[in-house]
């Protein structure tokens, strides 16, 4: 197995072609600067003991000496051998909801955009437990399953949207039984699923999965999303901002937080409710709840260990410099037409 401990050193060889630019750009002034110095009989004795082709060699001396370099602090590595670690921690999920109403602006810059930026840190604040993502409105579906590839979380997280539900409306009922189903049958601890949502519950159903989830040994924190005075929904309509409306009398529709409600689900789920507006006070304070909660053994993991060979391509390097240093710009050549 092949890797760069320090991909992101690579870049340096961008520069590299623009080296080469430059040099090519030197040539050419050169020989016009040369050529309107002297005619043609005449510039072989006034350049009589230099080389342009000498000159060449020694740029791409130095270009690809500079070219291992960078690889070389790159870091290349190989995969010698494997290991297996274990480790404890919880399964949790987070239920993000994704319904049109998140995109109320109420709270900037909207409520989905807030909950996406506060699941992310969550991620990171939480970072050695298995954790999963649920994306919920009028259904719920699965993003990530239980797993500790934080960043295929993140991705999942960034490209969250309405357009990804399909149904719309909201059922926090929905989000927790597929939480439920998606933990290990036989582990009846270390659970925990976090809801971030408006509690705009359109079906009323939370209460007995919530009853079925503290059975389970499932505990449920909510992180309440936005405003009790709400917001209207902006609604892209033929490419001009309108609002959400209501069909049946066509006025707009408003969306408020629904906080009562989501205490009470904490309350029921044993866990504890939260306004996003807590910012970084709900991280710390969700991560001393979990921590207090007995955590079991992870499934192994298995990681390669890597050996380095960086003083290979960092010798070469340095020898093709010390080589181009050496190297004198020799003899007059004949042609310095075109380069």
């Amino acid at each position: 197995m092949f890797r760069f401990e320090h991909p992101e050193h690579l870049y340096a060889l961008a520069l590299l072609p623009v080296l080469a630019a430059l040099f090519w750009l030197f040539l050419r002034w050169r020989n016009r600067a040369l050529n309107r110095l002297a005619d043609g009989q005449l510039l072989p004795q006034i350049t009589e003991g230099l080389s342009r082709h000498r000159r060449s060699l020694n740029f791409w001396l130095f270009f690809v000496a500079m070219l291992f370099l960078v690889i070389a602090w790159a870091n290349p590595q190989w995969g010698t051998k494997r290991k297996t670690v274990t480790q404890k921690g919880l399964d949790l999920f987070i239920a993000l909801d994704i319904s049109n109403s998140m995109l109320c602006e109420d709270i900037a810059p909207s409520r989905l955009e807030r909950s996406k930026h506060f699941a992310s840190n969550l991620v990171d604040k939480l970072a050695g437990n298995r954790i999963g993502l649920i994306l919920f409105a009028g259904d719920a579906f699965l993003a990530s399953p239980l797993t500790t590839d934080y960043g295929a979380l993140q991705n999942e997280l960034t490209t969250a949207s309405p357009e990804l539900a399909s149904v719309q409306g909201t059922d926090l009922a929905q989000a927790l039984k597929l939480a439920r189903l998606s933990f290990i049958p036989d582990a009846e601890t270390n659970k925990a699923i976090i809801l971030i949502t408006d509690g705009e519950d359109h079906e009323g159903q939370a209460a007995e999965q919530l009853r079925l989830a503290a059975e389970e040994g499932m505990i449920a924190f909510t992180i309440g999303v936005g405003t009790k005075e709400g917001g209207l929904i902006p609604y892209n309509f033929n490419g001009r901002r309108d609002y959400l409306r209501d069909p049946s009398n066509g006025q707009p529709v408003r969306t408020r937080l629904k906080e009562n409600l989501l205490r009470q689900m904490a309350k029921d789920g044993k866990g504890e409710y939260f306004h996003i507006r807590e910012g970084d006070a709900i991280l710390d304070a969700l991560k001393d709840k979990l921590d207090q909660l007995e955590k079991r053994e992870m499934e192994i993991r298995a990681f390669s260990e890597y050996a380095s060979y960086y003083q290979y391509f960092l010798a070469i390097g340095l020898l093709l410099l010390m080589v181009e240093v050496a190297l004198p710009v020799g003899r007059v050549v004949e042609d310095y037409e075109g380069l």
